[in-house]
């Protein structure tokens, strides 16, 4: 991994080649931009974390978050997609045989492969002790049966770490299990593709599992380690929704910036005004704040720190700051600002997502303020 400083600029390089210039066309077709993400896996920009030994860049989670927000800067799909490769290729480096590393990493981490990471279910977002989609011993093997609905790319995945309850009575206490389910076996139905409100390119749909067979070796890690597995990659996971959240903000800034200088009324640019001037200010002090907070807790997990609570204020705060930049954004394009194809409108759309997914920020507050009062 090169330095932060070399790896801003190698990204930003990417990003206003490939990136930013698709980002209008991908919003509009909804389009899976395999072009992209392949080369993003030859310039190592999947699996920031993951060790060199495992085929991953070997990088620090301060270096993954600034690729995070440097994607998003260009366009919010592709830096989700990063994020979601992050914490897939992260478990697998983790908790993964060596079988099932040489079967997968390579080209999840290349950007040629495609992954979905399968929790949330019909009756189980936030809380996933609710969880129905079970799988039970068969022989050598298991029977996976369920829904997973909300899951990103699951219309157009190869492949999927699904998490199932193994144990009805133990559930989150060591009765849940991982497993990597091909998208191609029998009883595997990819069933729906979302239509969606922003970040139109993240492909967005959900899976249906009938009687499906799996070998012992789709179990990744030991029976009734999958809870802790997802609880191993959360912090990290919503650390990189922060940043991805942030690079909107600064979007959404520079946009509305450009806007202000050369948008002329009585006779002069609107950022002489006052109320112009001063909501500019205001969403620069909620992106310099929120990369303050990321910034910090990244070094804490680089640390081997306790960052749980740091790293829910990142992410509710960047989530939240980007939903009010982007509204001030447009806001001071005024008309322009509510019309399709415009970058501040579509801005505004993908921001929404972001106080949602990877915990909804009641629930960052929950565990915010519970830290607070142990």
């Amino acid at each position: 991994m090169t330095t932060t400083d070399g790896l801003t600029d190698m990204v930003r390089s990417f990003v206003a080649a490939a990136v930013r210039p698709a980002a209008e066309d991908l919003d509009a077709t909804e389009r899976f931009p395999a072009e992209i993400y392949a080369r993003m896996g030859e310039l190592g920009l999947f699996g920031i974390t993951v060790p060199e030994a495992d085929g991953g860049s070997g990088g620090s989670v301060a270096d993954y978050v600034t690729v995070m927000e440097e994607l998003a800067y260009g366009y919010a799909s592709v830096a989700d997609q990063c994020g979601l490769v992050e914490l897939v290729a992260s478990l697998l480096a983790g908790f993964g045989t060596p079988k099932q590393k040489k079967t997968y990493l390579p080209g999840l981490l290349a950007g040629t492969e495609r992954c979905a990471y399968a929790l949330t279910e019909p009756q189980a977002g936030s809380d996933l002790g609710a969880l129905s989609t079970n799988a039970r011993r068969d022989g050598d093997g298991w029977v996976l049966n369920g829904e997973k609905i909300f899951i990103h790319n699951a219309p157009v995945a190869d492949f999927a770490m699904v998490l199932a309850v193994t144990d009805p009575a133990r559930r989150k206490r060591g009765g849940m299990s991982m497993f990597l389910v091909d998208s191609s076996l029998p009883g595997v139905r990819q069933a729906y593709h979302e239509k969606k409100m922003g970040q139109r390119a993240s492909q967005v749909g959900g899976f249906v599992f009938t009687d499906v067979r799996l070998p012992a070796d789709a179990l990744l890690g030991g029976e009734g380690e999958g809870f802790g597995a997802v609880m191993s990659v959360l912090e990290k996971g919503r650390l990189g929704i922060a940043a991805l959240a942030n690079g909107i903000c600064r979007a959404a800034l520079d946009t509305a910036r450009e806007h202000a200088l050369s948008r002329q009324q009585f006779g002069k640019p609107i950022a002489q005004f006052q109320a112009v001037a001063f909501s500019l200010a205001d969403m620069a002090t909620d992106h310099a704040a929120a990369r303050q907070l990321i910034e910090h807790g990244a070094d804490l997990l680089d640390r081997g720190v306790d960052a749980g609570s740091v790293c829910s204020m990142a992410k509710l705060f960047a989530s939240e700051a980007s939903i009010r930049t982007t509204s001030r954004a447009v806001q001071i394009l005024g008309g322009s600002g509510f019309i399709r194809g415009v970058e501040a409108e579509r801005l505004y759309r993908d921001a929404r997502i972001t106080t949602i997914y990877e915990g909804t920020s009641e629930v960052q507050r929950m565990i915010i303020s519970r830290a607070l009062l142990r």
